[in-house]
C-alpha cells in the first residue's frame, strides 16, 4: 500500500499521434486518445467518468449503510461539448438504484442524504461547480 502522506504522481506519456497513456505512481494506467481511436478514452470522457465515479464514491457510505454492502449502482454521465468555445457547458449525471424494498418516505430520506453527501464530499463535482485556476509550465531541455 502506498504511503498516504506522499501524494500520487500523475503524468501522461505520448505513444503516437494524439495518443497518450495516463500513468500514476501507484501503477495505474489509462489509454487516452482521439474519439476516432478505438480502445481509448478522450480527455473529456475521462472528465465525465471522474465526475460520475466521484459521485458514486461519495454516496457509497450512506447507500451501503441503508442498502447493504452489495447494492448495485450505475451512474450515467453525459454532456455535449461546445466546440465553438471548447468546453462542456453542462454535465448531466443519472444515479440508477433499485430502492423498491424501501417505502416512498424511506426512499426520499435516503435520496436526500445521498444528495447531501455528494454535494459535500465529491471533490470533482465541487471543483467543476466552483471553477478552478489551471496553470501550465513548459519545461524545455536546452
Amino acid at each position: 500500500m502506498a504511503d498516504e502522506s506522499t501524494p500520487t504522481s500523475l503524468w501522461v506519456e505520448r505513444t503516437g499521434t494524439r495518443r497518450y497513456t495516463g500513468k500514476s505512481s501507484r501503477g495505474a494506467e489509462v489509454l487516452i486518445g482521439s474519439e476516432s481511436v478505438d480502445g481509448v478514452f478522450t480527455p473529456g470522457e475521462l472528465l465525465k467518468i471522474a465526475l460520475a465515479a466521484c459521485s458514486g464514491m461519495s454516496s457509497d457510505v450512506p447507500l451501503s449503510r441503508r442498502l447493504g454492502e452489495s447494492y448495485d449502482a450505475t451512474i450515467e454521465v453525459s454532456g455535449a461539448a461546445d466546440r465553438d468555445n471548447e468546453l462542456y457547458p453542462e454535465l448531466h449525471e443519472v444515479l440508477k438504484l433499485d430502492l423498491s424494498e424501501l417505502d416512498p418516505e424511506a426512499q426520499q430520506r435516503l435520496l436526500t442524504v445521498v444528495e447531501r453527501a455528494i454535494d459535500k464530499v465529491c471533490t470533482v463535482g465541487r471543483t467543476l461547480k466552483a471553477g478552478t485556476k489551471v496553470t501550465l509550465e513548459i519545461d524545455v531541455d536546452a
